[in-house]
């Protein structure tokens, strides 16, 4: 098998594996890592249409909707009538949110550093350096994807950026 592919395997099971220890433990506080992305782009972006949370995230517009019906009859965030348009709402995180989130990212931040402490200082500097060169190409590889099968009117995604 090429090394390549096993390099990117290897890159998806951790990928998963963090996931899901880290939901895990944002779960025993209350709020899966899925609805922490919601809460984080409205806490750090302010409030925000839900089409825009659906680019911002990379989501379609109807699971978009779905997530945020389920945010609401938990209280964590609210919608209200968007002043510059009548037939949209803007989402904001209400205090209750807030409060969730910061809990949440508590155990988050623990896990994950327990993780990625078994690197050295220098280990940890080159894989962000690896990460941000296939995170430059990934972006270059899908701009040239949205010219070839959109043309110049099609709006790229655009996913959150990691906070933190």
């Amino acid at each position: 098998m090429n090394s390549t592919i096993e390099i990117s395997q290897g890159m998806f099971k951790l990928y998963h594996q963090v996931s899901r220890l880290v939901n895990e433990c944002m779960m025993d506080e209350g709020v899966s890592l899925a609805r922490s992305k919601f809460l984080l782009l409205l806490e750090c972006q302010g409030p925000q249409r839900s089409t825009d949370i659906a680019c911002a995230l990379g989501f379609a517009p109807r699971t978009v909707t779905e997530a945020i019906d389920g945010l609401e009859r938990d209280k964590l965030v609210k919608r209200e009538p968007d002043p510059k348009d009548r037939r949209a709402k803007i989402v904001s995180i209400t205090d209750t949110g807030r409060t969730v989130i910061s809990a949440a990212q508590q155990p988050q931040h623990k896990m994950i550093e327990a993780i990625f402490n078994v690197l050295t200082e220098e280990q940890k500097q080159q894989l962000k350096d690896i990460i941000g060169c296939l995170s430059e190409k990934t972006d270059a590889l899908q701009r040239e994807r949205d010219k070839t099968e959109g043309g110049a009117d099609a709006a790229p995604v655009r996913p959150l950026q990691a906070v933190g």
